[in-house]
C-alpha cells in the first residue's frame, strides 16, 4: 500500500506540469471543434441581449436545433424568426426560470414538441442595481430566483436525460462580478458568485460522467441594455464587450470544451491580483478604476 501511494505522490508533479504544457500548446496550435450539427441547444433568456447573440452563433455553426426561453413574447418571437431566416429550426416557450414548477412544465413541453436537449445554455438574469438599504425586499428576491436557483431549476430537469445519452453541456452566462464584487449592485454580485460556485462544484461532479461537461463564462462589462448607464471611469483602457463577441467566445469555449473562460483575458490579472494583494490595496484599485461609482448613473433595461 505505501509503495502505490509513494508512486502516486512522484506521478503527480508530472501531470501538472504535462497539464501545464498541454494547455500552453492549446494557446498557440488552431484548437480542434466539436460539430455541432447534431446538437439541440436550449437558451434561457434568449430574445434579446446576449442571449439573442448566442443564438445567433449557434445557428451559423450549424446546430440543428435552437430553442429559446424567456419571459417577453414580443422579444423572443422575433428571434425566433430570425434565426428561422438563417435556415436553423427554432422553437420558443414563455418561461420563467425563477419558477420552478414553470421550469419543469415547460421542460416536459420541449422534450415532447422539439426532443432532447443537449446544449443547455443558463443566460437568463436580472439586476436591480441598488445598495442593499435602497433595495425592495421582492427585487433582491427576484434576482436571487432568476440569476442562481433557476440554474438548479433548469439544470435538474435536462441533465438527467444527458446523463443517460452520455451527451450533454450546460453552460453558464456569469460574470466577473462573481469574482470581484461592486457596490450598487448587491444582488447581481451575490446571485452571481453563487451561480458560479454552483457550476464549480457541477463541473467537478461532471468529471466522472462521459460525455457530459460544463462551460461557465465570466465576462467583464457589456454593452446590452441590462447594464445600461454604467459608467467606467476610463472607457478607452476597459472598453465594454461586445455582446457578439461574448456569444462568439462562448461558443468556441464550448466546442473546445473549456470549463471556464474568462473574457478579456486581462481579468486574469484581477483573479490574480486578488489573491495576492492585501484588502487596502485592493480598496484603491477600485477607486481607481472607478468601479466604486459606476453604478452611480446605472439605469438598466427601460
Amino acid at each position: 500500500m505505501i509503495w502505490k501511494w509513494l508512486g502516486a505522490l512522484l506521478l503527480f508533479p508530472v501531470q501538472m506540469v504535462y497539464l501545464v504544457v498541454k494547455a500552453a500548446v492549446c494557446l498557440v496550435l488552431p484548437p480542434k471543434l466539436r460539430d455541432l450539427s447534431r446538437e439541440n441547444v436550449l437558451v434561457t433568456g434568449g430574445g434579446r441581449g446576449i442571449g439573442r447573440h448566442l443564438a445567433r452563433e449557434f445557428a451559423r455553426r450549424g446546430v440543428r436545433k435552437i430553442i429559446l426561453w424567456g419571459r417577453t413574447e414580443k422579444c423572443l418571437k422575433e428571434t425566433t424568426e430570425e434565426i428561422r431566416m438563417m435556415g436553423t429550426e427554432c422553437h420558443y416557450f414563455i418561461c420563467d426560470v425563477g419558477n420552478r414548477e414553470e421550469v419543469y412544465r415547460q421542460a416536459k413541453a420541449v422534450r415532447e414538441k422539439v426532443g432532447d436537449i443537449t446544449i443547455l445554455v443558463n443566460n437568463a438574469a436580472v439586476v436591480h442595481g441598488k445598495s442593499l438599504m435602497d433595495s425592495d425586499d421582492d427585487a433582491l428576491l427576484k434576482s436571487q430566483h432568476i440569476n442562481t436557483l433557476g440554474q438548479f431549476w433548469t439544470t435538474k430537469a435536462f441533465l438527467p436525460r444527458m446523463l443517460e445519452l452520455q451527451n450533454g453541456h450546460i453552460v453558464c452566462l456569469n460574470s466577473v462580478l462573481a469574482l470581484s464584487a461592486i457596490p450598487g449592485a448587491i444582488d447581481y454580485c451575490t446571485s452571481k458568485a453563487s451561480s458560479f460556485a454552483f457550476m464549480e462544484s457541477l463541473t467537478l461532479g461532471l468529471l466522472d460522467c462521459p460525455g457530459v461537461n460544463a462551460t461557465t463564462v465570466l465576462p467583464f462589462h457589456t454593452s446590452t441594455e441590462m447594464f445600461q448607464g454604467m459608467r467606467i471611469r476610463f472607457p478607452s483602457l476597459f472598453p465594454p464587450l461586445k455582446p457578439e463577441t461574448v456569444a462568439r467566445r462562448t461558443v468556441e469555449a464550448v466546442q473546445m470544451n473549456q470549463a471556464f473562460l474568462l473574457l478579456p483575458w486581462t481579468m486574469h490579472v484581477l483573479v490574480i491580483l486578488k489573491s495576492i494583494l492585501p484588502q487596502a490595496a485592493l480598496e484603491e484599485i477600485h477607486k481607481f478604476s472607478g468601479s466604486y461609482t459606476c453604478m452611480n448613473t446605472f439605469k438598466g433595461r427601460t
